[in-house]
């Protein structure tokens, strides 16, 4: 399975950072492959190129905001969630992405 995020929060600080580190640990656990973008406040750092998308089997939304760009991911299966729900429990935002794919 792989999947793309991205994560943004209202100031771009910490959260977003903490919330991509969190997906990619806990994708890991699962041995599920992913790549995150992060929108903070130095831009779009890891940028999502239009091959990671379409070769995706999910795409994951984890913000506080409108993310930017985001009509590329619009012929997608998108799942959303906040960076709070990240943050508290990604086993189960993993697991609830992969509930989706089944």
């Amino acid at each position: 399975m792989r999947m793309v995020a991205v994560t943004a929060c209202p100031t771009g600080i910490a959260h977003t950072y903490m919330a991509a580190e969190a997906l990619i640990k806990s994708a890991a656990s699962f041995g599920i492959q992913i790549q995150v973008e992060t929108q903070g406040a130095m831009g779009i750092e890891n940028q999502l190129t239009h091959q990671d998308i379409h070769q995706a089997d999910l795409i994951l939304i984890a913000s506080d905001i409108n993310i930017e760009n985001a009509e590329r991911f619009q012929q997608y299966q998108v799942i959303n969630t906040t960076i709070v729900e990240v943050l508290t429990d990604p086993n189960k935002v993993i697991q609830d992405c992969i509930k989706q794919i089944s």
